[in-house]
């Protein structure tokens, strides 16, 4: 339950953080069988296929390494879910992943842009 809550917390962050760098969020928590993406979101003419990693320890790694190979596909088939279900093959879009530490109120955000996957 704790985890759900600093995830919950984290994506909240997120949000506020995209939208004050123009961001324009299209949906979040978007789920399919494929899997889930935390927030698609658009910037200029891209889109963008967001997960987020937010952790309070550093105890089990960096929020990062929380995206694995099996994480990784399942994001990307989700995606390609997302853009064919809504006709946007077509568009230019990209993964990044963004990385938060929680400490009581404080945090440190890291957004990693155009994250390779495979």
């Amino acid at each position: 339950m704790y985890n759900q809550l600093i995830g919950k917390y984290g994506e909240d962050l997120v949000i506020a953080y995209l939208r004050k760098n123009q961001y324009q969020i299209l949906v979040r928590n978007f789920r399919c069988k494929q899997g889930e993406i935390d927030v698609i979101a658009k910037e200029k003419e891209e889109l963008v296929f967001i997960e987020v990693k937010a952790r309070s320890s550093s105890l089990y790694g960096n929020p990062i390494d929380g995206v694995n190979r099996k994480k990784q596909k399942c994001l990307y088939r989700s995606a390609q879910y997302f853009l064919y279900k809504y006709h946007l093959e077509k568009e230019a879009v990209r993964f990044d992943v963004i990385e938060i530490y929680i400490k009581n109120q404080d945090y440190k955000m890291n957004h990693i842009k155009n994250v390779e996957y495979f």
